[in-house]
């Protein structure tokens, strides 16, 4: 049998047989550290613990500490919960939905609604599951034949999903006897997903799970009523278009009828904006609207068609964009790397912008400063502006929510709108599309069509991104008046082709190669549909071009 050289930690040479598994280079070696262990990394790629080596590397573990970590972990979890729930209510159909307040939010369905009592009998069952610490198992099977499974199983979106995606081999996992698919890598067995709880909540109920920040700690649940709302928002828009998973989509776009699914989405968006329009001005004496919301969310589009909407209802909107508020390069707070902090609500003069809305709202005439970011320094205007007598002012920008923007304003004379790309269509039932995931696939189109950023760059910053989106956004969305959902069932359809184009030029010794490969695997999964079908005035023209409201 060959023998394989395999580096570990701190370089030490060690050989194993070829077709040895990477759980047993993990255990023999004993290079499990307190953190669970739930992946390989082996020359620059991710591989399940069950898989086998086949050539020389290096050997890295992947813990619960990193972002990939940790989803397998709440991946992990999901099928154990799947399990547990199946052997008590064999009939039930259960449904993992959408993050919430650091949980997973699902519903089950059954005969009797759930109750409380059902809940903790599942826990049990789940504990005892990952007590025995069982293997958790990976077939290849053909796409026929796991299609029979699912069928016998009674679950129809994963059959259907199937019908409409080219593979015709499929990797399945198997639990003591349940088979079911998954979009993305599992543990090796079910004793790594020791902590844990499961509560009920509204129709459903709330799994609970460590951070990759805390890894040993439950994160604590904090309510949040407008956030579920809007989800429960969007599952309503999905009934209306009949499309609640991507087989469902992919059958659309199969049929032809996805033109008609577009011109609906649309509708329904525009719709809403209507009503955000009638609540503003239906509160007489508002006179600022702030729009708020995470990378990639279309606040640019929304604010113009909101704009639209008011000037329908009388009133004459005003934009004032944040970034012209910047102190000078040499003003600017620093974060704990000693870099330059711009996300900082402290980066901005909010003593100038708080008066500069102050005496427009009183009816002054004001010079506004223009910030000139490749000098880092401030100018002024040539020209100064006032507010109309329907005027409103219209300020976008990632610190809206934050009473600190605007202390000095009334709180009577604000309006606050949170938007952002909160999906609720999934794979399947078992299967959740991550809100996050369709906000990267839209800036990494965007960054390549308008802004010159390569897909590998806009991967590597995500990260960042998104630590700044916990600090500065998420924290206040609660805050919001109202809140704005942007995403279009149909558009992972339209973004497929720019997004495969860019991903694929990321080389295989990039430290962001295996995440490449994993948003091409979900990419797969979607029928394309020409982006031609897209009105320019749409929310998705922000991220593929052809806007009317403005040009790349």
């Amino acid at each position: 049998m060959k023998q394989l050289k395999i580096i570990i930690l701190n370089g030490q040479e060690i050989t194993v047989n070829q077709g040895t598994t990477f759980h047993d280079i993990l255990m023999q070696n004993k290079l499990e550290g307190s953190i669970p262990a739930v992946l390989a990394k082996f020359n620059n790629e991710i591989y399940e613990l069950f898989d086998v080596v086949k050539n020389d590397g290096v050997f890295e573990t992947v813990d619960i500490s990193c972002e990939i970590g940790i989803k397998t972990y709440v991946r992990t979890l999901q099928f154990v919960l799947i399990k547990a729930t199946l052997d008590l209510f064999k009939d039930a159909k259960i449904t993992i939905e959408h993050t919430l307040g650091k949980g997973l939010f699902g519903e089950i369905h059954k005969e009797k609604p759930l109750s409380k009592d059902d809940v903790l009998k599942i826990k049990d069952r789940m504990l005892e599951l990952i007590s025995r610490d069982l293997q958790i198992k990976k077939i290849s099977v053909s796409r026929d034949k796991a299609m029979k499974i699912f069928e016998d199983y009674g679950m129809e979106d994963k059959v259907k999903l199937l019908k409409t995606v080219g593979y015709e081999k499929l990797k399945l996992y198997e639990l003591d006897g349940r088979y079911d698919y998954f979009y993305g890598d599992m543990a090796f067995s079910t004793g790594v997903v020791k902590n844990f709880d499961i509560f009920p909540y509204e129709s459903g109920f709330l799994l609970n799970y460590p951070s990759s920040e805390e890894p040993f700690k439950l994160t604590e649940f904090k309510e949040q009523k407008s956030l579920y709302n809007i989800f429960h928002e969007t599952e309503v828009w999905g009934n209306i278009l009949g499309v609640g998973d991507v087989g469902s989509l992919n059958e659309e776009v199969i049929s032809g009828d996805i033109i008609d699914t577009i011109r609906v989405s649309e509708a329904l968006h525009e719709k809403k904006i209507v009503y955000i329009s009638d609540m503003i001005n239906d509160r007489k004496g508002v006179k600022v609207v702030l729009i708020s919301g995470p990378s990639s969310s279309g606040k640019t589009t929304f604010s113009k068609r909101l704009g639209v909407q008011l000037r329908v209802n009388g009133l004459i909107p005003v934009p004032i964009s944040l970034d012209d508020y910047f102190l000078n390069r040499d003003e600017t707070p620093r974060d704990e790397k000693g870099n330059y902090d711009f996300e900082s609500i402290n980066a901005l003069d909010l003593k100038l912008f708080n008066e500069n809305l102050r005496d427009l709202m009183e009816g002054k005439e004001v010079l506004l400063p223009k910030f000139d970011f490749k000098n880092g320094a401030r100018e002024w205007s040539s020209s100064k502006i006032k507010l109309p007598n329907k005027g409103i002012i219209i300020i976008e920008g990632i610190h809206g929510l934050n009473e600190l923007l605007t202390q000095s304003i009334p709180k009577n004379k604000k309006f606050k709108i949170y938007i952002s790309a909160l999906t609720q269509l999934n794979l399947d039932k078992h299967n959740r599309i991550s809100t996050t995931d369709v906000r990267m696939i839209r800036r990494l189109v965007r960054d390549y069509l308008s802004r010159g950023y390569g897909g590998e760059q806009t991967l590597r910053m995500w990260d960042s991104v998104r630590r700044g989106e916990e600090k500065n956004i998420f924290v206040f969305q609660e805050e919001a008046d109202v809140m704005f959902n942007s995403t279009l069932v149909y558009e992972l359809c339209i973004l497929k082709k720019y997004a495969i184009l860019e991903l694929n030029k990321i080389e295989h010794d990039s430290d962001v190669y295996s995440e490449s490969i994993r948003l091409k695997s979900f990419l797969n999964f979607f029928k394309e549909v020409d982006g031609k079908f897209v009105p320019e005035n749409s929310i998705l023209r922000e991220f593929i071009g052809g806007s009317c409201f403005y040009k790349y």
